[in-house]
């Protein structure tokens, strides 16, 4: 039975599992999984599409395919070589603060089945930089590139928000391929008030000076297109390579049954990604800007990622997707990926990307 088949059957088992449990059994599968002779290797075969047309070098980076794995799955890097066995060309790790910390209060983890999406309000749950700069250290450089999310502790003040990301950024120098700023998640008390223009010109010079690889921006759904566009182009200015689009949202209109806190991901955020995603591109194209953007946010198919390819994507990331479809949801979007590519007689990704500008 094929891996896709066999997970829709028991996904019901699954689903009656908190949410939370659920995931606490894949990580605790992570750690066992390496250990066992040929497992890795045996799903990395089913799984991994290796294929000309979808290679990129985007930033220093070498990416086989373009689906990563979007932060907030793998919070403290214990994963890193199962996922990687699961097709993703890179991984997106934490999000990590300085200090670790317990996050909110359980539970803060729904499903909504109806709308395939997930409502969450972790708020940072992490064992800190120290803990997985160490586990990281002992890996790096991995055989794809690994992303860390970054964010500030809960009780650093905003005055001194800067601190905390200055200092993760010196500790994943040596230790990760990538930066993802999150100033954008709606777990932490008052941190979207840190997505104001002069904050991120000044975070992103300083961030500039101690970590020297490509640093990315990762903004909220919910903003008003003039202002995210503002918000894009002080990063740019200030060093960003590019935009991750988008983080969670408030709009608790989308589902049936919301819950009274957190972010809401998968299928049901899709149009507002998507859009969000359309017009940053259009706006840097009518700029002539060259910038790295990575769509996430309702991505669960092959279509969806084509159609942000085609929209501007250079990458696309996953993540509640991956709770409704399987581990075999990566192969299944590259198989189609490469289909439609070749379907629209193009030779490589990289002549899809932002045709539909």
């Amino acid at each position: 039975m094929p891996h896709q088949t066999l997970y829709h059957a028991l996904r019901p088992f699954i689903f009656k599992t908190n949410p939370e449990t659920a995931h606490n059994i894949v990580e605790f599968c992570s750690k066992i999984a390496p250990k066992i002779p040929s497992f890795l290797s045996f799903f990395s075969s089913k799984n991994c599409i290796y294929d000309a047309i979808l290679n990129q070098e985007i930033d220093g980076m070498h990416f086989y395919n373009p689906v990563g794995l979007a932060a907030g799955f793998d919070k403290n890097a214990k994963m890193v070589e199962l996922l990687c066995a699961l097709g993703f060309s890179h991984l997106e790790l934490g999000a990590i603060t300085p200090l670790a910390q317990s996050g909110n209060d359980k539970p803060r983890l729904w499903r909504h089945i109806q709308e395939e999406s997930i409502q969450n309000a972790f708020g940072f749950n992490n064992e800190g930089v120290s803990a997985v700069n160490a586990r990281l250290n002992k890996i790096f450089p991995f055989a794809i590139p690994l992303g860390i999310n970054i964010g500030k502790n809960k009780t650093t003040p905003q005055e001194e928000a800067i601190k905390d990301y200055l200092s993760l950024a010196r500790h994943f120098m040596q230790s990760s391929d990538y930066l993802s700023v999150n100033l954008s998640s709606p777990n932490t008390p008052n941190l979207r008030d840190l997505q104001n223009e002069n904050f991120i010109k000044e975070l992103f010079l300083e961030l500039c000076k101690v970590y020297h690889k490509p640093i990315y921006l990762k903004i909220a759904p919910d903003l008003e297109i003039d202002s995210a566009l503002g918000l894009i182009e002080a990063a740019i200015h200030s060093g960003a390579k590019g935009i991750i689009a988008t983080n969670t949202t408030l709009d608790y209109s989308l589902v049936a049954h919301p819950k009274d806190k957190g972010g809401i991901s998968g299928k049901v955020l899709a149009p507002k990604s998507r859009e969000m995603l359309r017009q940053i591109a259009l706006a840097l194209k009518t700029k002539n800007q060259k910038t790295t953007l990575i769509s996430v946010g309702g991505i669960a198919d092959a279509q969806e990622a084509y159609t942000r390819i085609r929209l501007g994507a250079n990458l696309v990331q996953v993540l509640s997707a991956l709770i409704f479809e399987g581990p075999s949801l990566v192969r299944q979007i590259n198989l189609g990926l490469k289909s439609h590519l070749e379907r629209d007689g193009f030779n490589h990704i990289s002549e899809a990307i932002g045709v539909d500008l």
